[in-house]
């Protein structure tokens, strides 16, 4: 029987492309090895960000700065870190890769010895922002790792590194703390230091090289991020729905402490510093979370996640303050909500990660700038709260932020 030209071609192209279907993926992998340093060099490069946090008395004490003056230790590395998020982590999609992680690992080392040496307010405040400006590195590296990763396992890789990032954050306090304790908190920058640079030395022997293909100016390159964040829904309901969790989880770590050091508790501050580990237990849930969202399941475990980090709040209200069960509530409650908040930012990450490679920096930078602030406001609203309505207040406020992301996820 006669077959017209173009339907032979038509069918000619399913055949090829039900050939093709069935063959298993053949694309490059990353390695366990990689996966393990990428993971690792998030965690000690993100820790430097909170070091400061538990030294606040004794840095303040030792450089004669006021009550009111404090704060600033810990904002200042902030704010450096939160500008760089907006004018070094888009470079990722301009510069080649490696060559940007080992500049901005050289300033941040630099910044580092730099507060390890400072005796006056100014020159350490120069320092911490630096210091904060240096830790963007982090958000280099997690998109360079989902343009190493193949599509089959990119959540899973994701996850992986997540966790090394949130281990990293939690274990930081406790460890600068035991620091100072056993020295001063001029060791625990000093420390830092040099770990930054032996830690560079491997990533530039071990990290591929990533050339982008883009081809902005850096100003063309900035605009292009205000087009994006105003032309992707995908990014925009992924950072609001992060910026809840994310809000919620600075609201509670900023406002637990608070309430462990009061009257119903009365811990001290190396209670509070191993209560904090328990945050720990539930950044293992990054890897779980990027299973399921390359299965496919993106939208019920962002579900998921919204619910478990409100929970956590809802079960430190049911019982007595004080008690041992309270404590242990309050311990479960640090479980879920972390675990809630980290699942959620690894969904997200892999989802914007699908969307092409020329951009996922200047994405990155955009879904990390945008929950980054509804955490300062998280920690502030906390602050806030605490003072005129106690824990009671701060968590029905802590546990309705996620319910608001969940509202908007059911309109996805």
């Amino acid at each position: 029987m006669y077959v017209p030209k173009m339907e032979r071609s038509q069918n000619k192209e399913k055949h090829v492309t039900a050939i093709a279907s069935d063959l298993p993926d053949q694309s490059p992998s990353i390695s366990s090895w990689m996966t393990f340093l990428l993971a690792l060099s998030c965690g000690v490069l993100v820790a430097n960000v909170y070091y400061a946090q538990p030294l606040v008395g004794p840095i303040a004490a030792e450089l004669g700065l006021s009550p009111k003056a404090a704060g600033l230790i810990v904002t200042m590395t902030q704010i450096g870190y939160g500008i760089g998020l907006l004018l070094i982590v888009p470079l990722g999609d301009l510069i080649e890769n490696r060559r940007l992680v080992l500049s901005v690992m050289a300033l941040g080392a630099l910044a580092l010895a730099l507060a390890a040496l400072a005796t006056h307010m100014l020159p350490f405040f120069l320092a911490a922002l630096c210091v904060g400006f240096g830790s963007v590195t982090v958000q280099i590296l997690v998109p360079y790792a989902g343009h190493l990763a193949p599509e089959r396992i990119r959540g899973r890789v994701i996850g992986n590194i997540m966790t090394g990032l949130m281990i990293g954050i939690m274990l930081a306090r406790p460890v600068s703390s035991f620091i100072a304790s056993v020295s001063s908190w001029h060791a625990v920058y000093a420390l830092s230091a040099g770990v930054t640079v032996v830690l560079a030395v491997v990533l530039y022997f071990a990290l591929p090289e990533r050339r982008p293909q883009a081809r902005l100016g850096y100003g063309a390159l900035l605009a292009s991020m205000v087009h994006l964040a105003r032309t992707t829904p995908v990014l925009q309901r992924r950072a609001l729905y992060q910026a809840g969790l994310f809000g919620a989880f600075n609201l509670f770590w900023t406002t637990v402490p608070l309430v462990l050091a009061g009257p119903d508790f009365h811990m001290s501050q190396t209670g509070i510093a191993l209560f904090a580990l328990a945050g720990v237990g539930g950044a293992l849930v990054s890897p779980i979370a990027g299973r399921l969202a390359d299965r496919g399941w993106t939208k019920p475990a962002t579900a998921l996640a919204m619910l478990l980090t409100s929970g956590g709040f809802a079960l430190t209200l049911l019982t007595a303050p004080g008690s041992n069960l309270s404590l242990a509530a309050f311990v479960g409650a640090a479980l879920a909500i972390d675990a809630g908040t980290q699942g959620n930012v690894t969904l997200g990450y892999r989802t914007l990660f699908m969307l092409g490679g020329e951009h996922r920096s200047r994405l990155n930078g955009l879904y990390m700038t945008t929950f980054f602030l509804a955490g300062a406001a998280g920690s502030f609203i906390g602050a806030w709260a605490y003072a005129h309505g106690g824990w009671t207040l701060a968590a029905w406020i802590g546990g309705l932020l996620p319910m608001l992301a969940l509202i908007y996820l059911a309109t996805e």
